[in-house]
């Protein structure tokens, strides 16, 4: 019932966004919403402005429109609405310009037109977004064109809006024999585009330029008609429903457009510079609309090798789309695109996306000419990771480097399709980040059309990849194993605490056994201080540092553990781990486990498994994998 109850209520909705009226009563609706007769461009900006706008602190706008499909584009997303959309929607001379996407396959191309379409069909269902329309116009015509060009500056003076186009030849018939010229009783509805219902958003993708006919984009003569009208210059015995008519208002996406026949791109030539194009018999058809089209690198060089694109290059503003390079991004790729699947109830172990991630990532990074820079440092700072010797600033320089960085690589469906197999063919209901590994050398081997060269590189990825899953994997259970242990974490904190506060001091301590005055322990500071890659010359700052943030504490009343200092942390829970080292090993690889080991391996499993999103098989995978490790 609540399913039908709902569908009553998207009803009741529908039929109160309904609209319709008389142009006089429309003018009314223009008075007090005058952005409901915006242009095409100045909708869609505002479609994603309204979504949200988030700056970070590397002063880069995040627009919340694009952030559930497209992750790791911000800069590329920011420079399209702030270099293109705004302007555009400002009516400077950039709204003129067709659109063209230019990116690898799998880039996101596509994803980005058809959010753009997805959203504007949503955009107009809404209040800030609704669009009116002559009633019974092919093209959903605006109603403000019925205003005669003598008054349109008097109308501008009056209503603040600036008028553009003209009514198409089925208006301009309707008005003189269905309402005698008066215009004020024209007849106006709402509109909701609907790339299905065919309104507002129009999609050309081409095919055989033998077969395809012009008329899909720009219409076509009704000859059953032709008798009742006697020629076929009346608008009457003319179909309006190619795709630049049915566009009109909102957008036109070319699908491949390079790829099209010359004729079909001629018509682009006066529709993106003069707002027009020519249709049959009849004088300049008016359409506002935004053509955004895609392709590839390789067939864009092509068409501006060619001399006689050089027109209609003019009229193109190029926007690249490249790979993602944040592993972090990366990973929320391939999450959504497995969510999407019915692959429930197939486990995926931790850490598994990471590694596919850093292999695809990997691919795509150009080596740098800084010393001391490779390229999993590179992939580590692009990430937002600091790595010795580099910092957060140094980003934007090494970007600069490379222009082209991220416009080739292994892209995202190879990946996936690579996991899709992995999960396919596991036996165990789970499968782990070296199961994904395998899954992408196998692939290597079955792809036909790739050298032997480019091969051995991506082998060395995945490579890359396996190292810092080992490094990922010997720290996750290291902090289990350390969980166990919480008891010797705390003294072996407590002890340094100790040592850092008579060293700071220049105090002496008391040993615990024969009550003498001894120095602070240098030994075991240091040694845990050499777990995080604390010198020599900066222990002092570092101990200082350790003994400010206690005080702090103190102060506000507030217990200070070795969790409350996350270098701390990490330093402490290394050199338990050191010494933990061989307890692991034997723990972890013995065949024949005493039950003091058996309940060790137990709890490291459980802390595994609740807290770590392990199931039982693959933390028994990991167990046995580090235990490994550790005895190479």
């Amino acid at each position: 019932m609540d399913f039908f109850n709902r569908l009553q209520e998207l009803r009741e909705l529908e039929r109160q966004q309904r609209w319709t009226g008389t142009f006089k009563d429309y003018l009314e609706i223009v008075k007090e919403r005058p952005w409901v007769c915006q242009l095409a461009h100045s909708r869609i900006y505002q479609m994603i402005k309204d979504a949200g706008v988030e700056e970070n602190e590397n002063k880069t706008r995040r627009y919340k429109f694009f952030e559930s499909e497209l992750f790791g584009l911000e800069r590329t997303l920011e420079k399209l609405v702030e270099e293109y959309f705004h302007p555009a929607a400002r009516r400077l001379d950039v709204r003129k310009r067709i659109l063209l996407l230019m990116g690898p396959v799998s880039g996101g191309k596509s994803t980005l037109v058809q959010m753009l379409k997805n959203g504007l069909e949503k955009y107009s269902e809404t209040e800030k977004g609704a669009v009116f329309a002559i009633k019974g116009c092919p093209m959903h015509e605006e109603p403000l064109h019925l205003i005669p060009k003598e008054l349109r500056k008097d109308f501008e003076k009056e209503y603040g809006i600036h008028i553009e186009g003209e009514l198409c030849p089925s208006c301009r018939l309707m008005l003189e024999e269905k309402y005698g010229g008066k215009i004020e009783d024209v007849e106006v509805e709402r509109v909701f585009f609907n790339e299905d219902n065919r309104v507002g958003i129009g999609t050309f993708t081409p095919s055989d330029p033998k077969s395809q006919d012009i008329a899909e984009l720009t219409g076509s003569i009704d000859f059953s008609t032709i008798a009742d009208y006697g020629a076929e210059s009346d608008p009457r015995a003319y179909r309006f429903d190619g795709e630049l008519n049915i566009a009109n208002r909102g957008i036109m996406e070319f699908q491949e457009m390079l790829k099209c026949d010359e004729k079909f791109l001629w018509n682009l030539l006066s529709l993106s510079q003069e707002g027009n194009f020519k249709a049959g018999r009849f004088a300049l058809i008016s359409a506002d609309e935004m053509i955004v089209a895609h392709t590839n690198e390789n067939e864009y060089k092509a068409f501006i090798s060619n001399k006689k694109n050089e027109a209609l290059q003019s009229r193109i503003i190029v926007m690249k789309i490249p790979y993602n390079l944040k592993v972090s991004d990366e990973i929320k790729i391939y999450d959504k695109l497995i969510k999407e699947s019915d692959m429930k109830d197939i486990h995926i172990a931790p850490h598994s996306m990471r590694v596919a991630s850093i292999f695809s990532v990997l691919s795509r990074l150009k080596e740098s000419k800084k010393q001391g820079m490779d390229l999993v440092k590179k992939m580590k700072l692009y990430d937002g990771e600091d790595v010795e010797g580099f910092k957060q600033k140094d980003v934007k320089e090494l970007k600069e480097e490379h222009s082209d960085e991220g416009m080739s690589g292994v892209d995202p469906r190879y990946v996936i399709n690579r996991l899709s197999s992995s999960l396919i063919k596991t036996t165990t209901k789970c499968i782990n980040p070296l199961d994904v590994l395998r899954g992408l050398k196998d692939g290597l081997d079955q792809h036909p059309s790739i050298t032997q060269e480019e091969k051995d590189k991506l082998l060395n990825y995945i490579s890359a990849a396996r190292q810092e899953y080992d490094e990922i994997a010997k720290k996750e259970v290291q902090k289990a194993f350390v969980y166990s242990y919480e008891e010797s974490a705390k003294v072996l904190f407590d002890n340094y605490l100790d040592n850092v506060e008579a060293y700071c001091n220049n105090a002496k301590m008391r040993d615990p056994v024969t009550d003498e005055e001894v120095e602070p322990d240098e030994k075991l500071m240091k040694s845990i201080e050499e777990q995080i890659g604390i010198s020599e010359s900066a222990k002092k700052s570092f101990r200082e540092e350790i003994l400010i943030r206690l005080s702090s504490y103190a102060r506000k009343g507030k217990r200070f553990n070795y969790k409350s200092h996350e270098r701390l942390r990490e330093a402490v829970e290394k050199k338990l781990f050191a010494d933990l080292k061989d307890v692991v090993k034997i723990t972890t690889t013995t065949k024949t486990p005493d039950a003091e080991q058996i309940r060790r391996l137990n709890e490291v499993s459980a802390k595994l498994i609740d807290e770590y999103g392990y199931c039982p098989i693959c933390a028994n995978e990991l167990l046995k994998y580090v235990g490994s490790l550790l005895n190479r």
